[in-house]
Parts: C-alpha cells; structure tokens; sequence
C-alpha cells in the first residue's frame, strides 16, 4: 500500500483538508481492532515479505514506523495505487478505500498509533509461500543465470522444452521473478512446434537475438509478421509494480493453450544494478484445467510503433487501433507505455457507430502496470473497433524522464517508448487466433 508516485498524482487539497479535519482530536481507533482488517483487505496483497510493496503491513511492529506516511498516502490518495477514471468503466479489481476507511487509518494516526488489546485482532490472513496461485507446473531458467553487474542489457531470451506431449489448458500463470533487484520485467511466450522466431537460439543458454533496424531487436514488421503466423504466443508476464493478476478468468470457463510440442520462452528484461550478486533464475508456475474450456483467452496487443516524440514535448499525442474481425467477449484492459507516458484513453466503437469509453487513465503511471479486469464481461459484436488515445510527457517537469533532450521512438528499453494496450478477449477454443483482429498499419503485438 506503500509506494510512492513520483508523478502524475494531482492533490484534491480542499478536499484532503476537509476530510483530515472530520478525523482530528480524541479517538478510541486501535491498530488490532481497527486498522489492521483494512490493511489486510487492501494492503497486505503486495505489503508482505517476497512481494513488490517495500515493508511488510502484517502486524503492529511493522506498521508502526511507517504511520505518519500512511496517513499521507491514503489522504492523498496515492495508495492503494488505483488509475481509472471512475466516470468511465466498472473493475473488479478497483483498489480504493473507502471514506471510511481512510478516516479510520487519519483518526489512529493522530491518536499516536496506538496498538490496542491484542484481543482483537483479526485472524491472520494465510498467503501461499512463494506463490499467489498453487501451481501444477512450474518451469525456470535453465540455470542461475548472472546479470552483468553495469551497462545496457538488451532483451534476454531462454529457451525451455515444455516435454508436453498433449495439448495442454491453463486457467491460472504466474511469473516469479528471481531477482527483483535485476529483473525490469518478464514475459513467458509459448513457441509452438514449427515456429521460425528465435530459430538461432540455443535451447537452455541465453540467448541476445542481433539488432535490426533502428528500433532495435524488435522492428514492428517482423513482430506483426510473427504474430500474424502465429509463431508464438504472449502467456504471462512480471512488470513493475504488478499485483496479483486473474489473466485467465477460471470463473467464465476460459483457458490458454499451450500446443503439444511447444516451447517455453522467458523474454527477460534486465537492468543492471552496479553489483557483483546480480544472479536471477525467474520461474512461471501453470495451474492446468480439469476439464476442457467453454473458451480460449487471448491477449490482443494494439499497437502503433509510429511515432517521433519531439524534445521537451509535454503532451505528444499518439493514437493506436483495431479491429474485432468476430464476436468476441472482453474481460480486461491494460494499457502500456513506458516513462514518458502520461495518459491513455481506449474507446470502443462499434458498427453502429456507437462509442463507448472503456477506460480513461488520466495520470498514467510506469511505476504501476495495473490490469483493469471488467466486472462484467463484455460482448462486443464482429467490426468492433478499438481506438487509443494517449499522451507523452517529454519534458524536463517529467521526473522519470531520463533525456528530454531526446527524440524517442519505439524500443525496448524504458529510456525508449511504447504505445501497446493489451485487451484480454474471449472467443471459442477452436478459434484462430491470427484472424481475431486487424490493424490498420503495421504495429508490433508485444508483451508488456
């Protein structure tokens, strides 16, 4: 619950102060009897040991040092981390506490923290070691693999046989990253058997495929010329400040298919850290289905590599669409874009000429890479199109910008940019999947 924005956060300071005011003077609000069942509702998900929240809220000793900015945080708003527009869309998976809630957490602050009876703490939430799902296969690097300890370290790929000698369903997945200190983020492709992309590669070893292009080891026409081919398949991934992710609906009988034959393929993205102990082994964990779906699920890039964003921009403007070429039903929205990025709208119009925003964040976030999953699924009929809007900051008021003196374009890295939301759709499981959308220009289908 506890990570600071650096950027992007607008203060509602009148309405801040009127609510600090209602929870100011005397107050019985104990942390045991009060503060703790909020904190494991919203916070103890990512604020425990082995998850992405920097200190662990479980118990009073813990959370005590760290009241004062708690109380910041959730008067400002800024945790739990939460970036939709609530005027468009309805999620999930919305984190946001309540008025309540937060007068709760101001008033026990400005009590002095106090601990309360012991009697009336709430019973320990149980978390599964290691894992926020129970695995029935789990695949890792090959072996540890060392991290160069300085300089830039561009995609890093490894290849690992799946031995699956039958089609094989998964309606769970999980990336565990080995070594957060290093590990930017991580995506898990699965390569079906036949599959030319990353054909060079040696399976087991790391493996840097050779830049082409100006827009590095990824051109957008090779990337829509594999995808189209179906080459492989984005699965799962581990991007910073991700929390516990639902990408595979178990609840709507929907599954990802992982073809007899197929390959596992970690795409790493390192950065170095200036140590010699920069060692990873990341692993994925599948939880496999007991039955066959009523559907398959499938993560739709939409794409623009197009774009030139000029030197001290503040609000460079990017568009990116497609559309549905069948019936399909959506579940979730995730938009994606690197440092400068500085909103993003996506809209669905549909062959009525109806338009309908889905999800509008206003103060987009790269420390955060929140999936928004629909409350409802959403049916959306054949000649859907998808339209994104988006916005740049590359200005020197950006403070994760890292040059703007620089004129950026697509690429990998963090200091380059990206425009690709990600729209997790529903369609039969014996759907084509290279025939589900259409792109007006070529634009790279890659993961986050």
């Amino acid at each position: 619950m506890l990570r600071f924005l650096t950027a992007g956060v607008l203060l509602a300071g009148t309405a801040v102060a009127a609510l600090a005011a209602t929870t100011t003077g005397a107050s019985n609000v104990t942390f045991n009897k009060d503060v703790l069942p909020i904190l494991q509702k919203n916070c103890q998900t990512c604020h425990r040991p082995g998850e992405i929240g920097p200190m662990a809220f479980l118990n009073y000793e813990g959370t005590r040092p760290w009241a004062k900015s708690i109380k910041q945080a959730v008067l400002t708003k800024q945790m739990p981390p939460w970036f939709a527009d609530p005027r468009y869309g309805h999620f999930a998976n919305e984190r946001k506490l309540s008025d309540a809630d937060i007068k709760t957490v101001v008033a026990w602050v400005d009590a002095g923290a106090p601990e309360g009876n012991a009697k009336d703490m709430p019973a320990p939430l149980v978390w599964t070691e290691g894992w926020n799902i129970k695995p029935d296969l789990t695949f890792q690097l090959p072996k540890p693999y060392t991290v160069p300890k300085d300089g830039t370290i561009q995609y890093t790929y490894f290849i690992v046989p799946s031995d699956l000698t039958k089609d094989t369903w998964v309606t769970d997945a999980e990336v565990r990253a080995g070594n957060r200190s290093v590990v930017h983020h991580a995506s898990v492709y699965v390569r079906p058997p036949g599959s030319a992309w990353l054909k060079d590669a040696p399976i087991g070893e790391a493996y840097v495929p050779p830049a082409r292009g100006p827009l590095g080891t990824h051109p957008p026409s090779e990337i829509a010329g594999r995808q189209a081919k179906m080459e492989n398949e984005w699965f799962v991934g581990y991007v910073p400040g991700i929390q516990p992710q639902r990408y595979f609906a178990p609840e709507t009988g929907a599954a990802k298919l992982i073809p007899a034959g197929s390959d596992i393929v970690f795409e790493m993205h390192y950065t170095a850290n200036g140590k010699e102990e920069g060692v990873d082994q990341t692993k994925v964990g599948f939880v496999l289905a007991k039955e066959p779906p009523k559907y398959r699920l499938l993560t739709i890039g939409v794409a623009n590599a197009d774009f030139a964003i000029p030197p001290g921009d503040p609000n460079y403007e990017g568009h990116a669409s497609a559309t549905f070429n069948e019936p399909v039903t959506v579940i979730y929205l995730q938009p994606h874009m690197h440092t400068r990025g500085k909103d993003m709208e996506i809209n669905f119009e549909y062959p009525t000429g109806e338009k309908q925003t889905m999800l509008n964040v206003p103060h987009y976030s790269y420390l955060w890479q929140t999936i928004y999953y629909e409350q409802q699924p959403l049916q959306v009929p054949k000649g859907t199109k998808v339209d994104v809007i988006a916005h740049w900051d590359n200005s020197a008021n950006n403070p994760l910008n890292p040059d703007p003196t620089k004129t950026v374009r697509w690429g990998d890295q963090s200091w380059d940019e990206m425009l690709v939301p990600f729209v997790g759709v529903l369609v039969p499981p014996n759907a084509d999947p290279a025939t589900v959308t259409s792109h007006p220009r070529p634009g790279p289908v890659a993961a986050p």
